[in-house]
């Protein structure tokens, strides 16, 4: 397809903006002139031709609206528009966000209300929605850690996270000034105790742990880890952001974690991906409450929700006035939705189907720790290899199947990595057909490998040079 730029003639009509009333300003007083430019070549191009450029843009993308995404560990599924349509309501969306309590009482309701539900849901005594995305709340879990132990004026540097961790985990760690400490997993793709205990000492903070882990499973030493990181006087942290397969059917508050953070544009139903918007809400035990983020929600006994910053020892604000309600709102009538009953379904429905595909494609391709899995499977090329088929030669090729290619690559412990993650809202016509095209992807990579490799074919951009395009990117259009 044409760019807008070589769309342009010169002279064609486009919109006509009304004079400005605002006063001009001498832009010399406020743009240094080495930074001014003389000319913008912009494009010209009529209404019409930018809608129909634009629209017919949208439809060469691919979206969960239009087919399967099982993209691992990012729980790409349907959104009900039920809650799109409950964020949209006058009340919500319009307010201002420095209103008074007495003009936000049904905001403060929602936000109160749906830290109930999620405390009940994980099994902690207190939880903060501020937070803006899933690596948003683990860095503030991450602040949370750090307050409780100057609190206690014990000096502590180290942070122990697995080797199949998510990448944020290490990061959110450095951001608090912790080194981080990689822990090895065993041969069945759980925490190697072993390793763990030679690890764990007074100088360290504890573990970012995240359950299921990134393999998908569930970490069935989840009580010995809990109590190797205790008895050191460490804390036990999970990333929650594989949270679907849990839900209703175990709380991880429950497991000996001290903390959480949700993502709840992930288990809980609002769109995300391209950076947003998110929200990663904390839930923690008693002895961290303490230091949560101001301002607290809470209700006097007439019903009236109130905004409390009273906390002396609170890390303060993390984000920006209450975070992003919208998200919220999506997520609360999600929980409504559904009902504990609903969301234990979900749970559940999301293990069925991954272990579906993991039988399924078990004879087809080597599956990296042949165990029961949770919300995801993560299976490699191992048996394509042979062929000089690759990981990536798979994932482009599906494309040409009409499905949305899985992570690959990831967890990094697994060479050539393929992690898919069906989620529970797609049905066994779908998934059937998802496991065909796997299926006979396999075939061709013995059969045609150079099909495998050569593909996409039949999409509007075939295979590109990924290597040039990440060393040499073109950024821009020139004639």
């Amino acid at each position: 397809m044409k760019t807008i730029f070589e769309k342009s003639v010169p002279g064609q009509s486009t919109v006509q903006l009304p004079k400005s009333d605002v006063p001009e300003i001498k832009i010399n007083s406020l743009i240094p002139s080495a930074y001014q430019r003389k000319k913008l070549n912009l494009p010209v191009v009529s209404k019409i031709n930018v809608v129909r450029h634009y629209t017919k843009l949208s439809q060469r993308n691919f979206g969960v609206d239009q087919g399967f995404y099982p993209l691992g560990s990012c729980t790409m599924k349907y959104n009900p528009r039920i809650n799109e349509d409950m964020a949209a309501l006058p009340g919500f969306c319009y307010p201002h966000p420095l209103a008074d309590d007495k003009d936000a009482q049904g905001g403060l309701e929602i936000y109160y209300e749906l830290e109930q539900y999620l405390k009940e849901i994980t099994g902690f005594d207190a939880v903060v929605l501020q937070p803006a995305a899933g690596a948003h709340g683990e860095a503030t879990g991450a602040m949370l850690m750090k307050a409780y132990f100057e609190n206690r004026k014990e000096k502590r540097t180290k942070m122990l996270i697995p080797d199949a961790a998510h990448g944020t985990n290490p990061a959110s760690s450095s951001l608090c000034g912790f080194e981080s400490i990689t822990i090895k997993s065993n041969a069945e793709g759980g925490i190697d105790l072993k390793d763990l205990e030679k690890h764990m000492d007074k100088e360290t903070v504890g573990l970012m742990l995240t359950n299921p882990n990134t393999l998908g499973l569930f970490e069935r030493n989840i009580k010995k880890v809990a109590k190797i990181i205790h008895k050191k006087g460490g804390l036990l942290y999970c990333d929650g952001a594989n949270m679907n397969p849990m839900l209703g059917v175990t709380r991880p508050g429950d497991q000996g974690f001290d903390l959480i953070q949700l993502n709840l544009h992930k288990s809980f139903s609002t769109p995300h991906g391209g950076g947003g918007p998110g929200s990663g809400p904390v839930g923690v035990n008693k002895k961290l409450i303490p230091f949560i983020p101001t301002p607290i929600i809470k209700k006097r006994k007439n019903g009236f929700y109130y905004r409390d910053y009273s906390p002396q020892k609170s890390i303060g604000k993390v984000r920006a006035f209450m975070g992003n309600f919208g998200v919220i709102v999506k997520a609360y009538t999600y929980i409504r939705s559904l009902g504990s009953n609903g969301l234990r379904r979900a749970g559940q429905h999301s293990v069925l189907n991954a272990n579906y595909i993991r039988v399924k494609l078990m004879p087809h391709y080597h599956l990296a720790y042949n165990r029961i899995c949770m919300h995801e499977s993560v299976f490699s090329d191992k048996k394509q290899q042979k062929y000089d088929v690759s990981t990536l030669d798979i994932a482009k090729r599906l494309l040409d199947y009409g499905y949305h290619a899985p992570t690959i690559y990831f967890p990094m412990i697994v060479h050539g990595a393929i992690m898919i993650e069906p989620n529970e809202t797609e049905s066994k016509s779908t998934i059937d057909g998802f496991i065909d095209a796997m299926i006979q992807i396999a075939k061709e990579s013995k059969e045609n490998p150079e099909l495998v490799k050569s593909a996409p074919n039949n999409m509007p951009i075939t295979r590109v040079n990924e290597l040039k395009a990440a060393r040499d990117p073109n950024l821009k259009w020139e004639e």
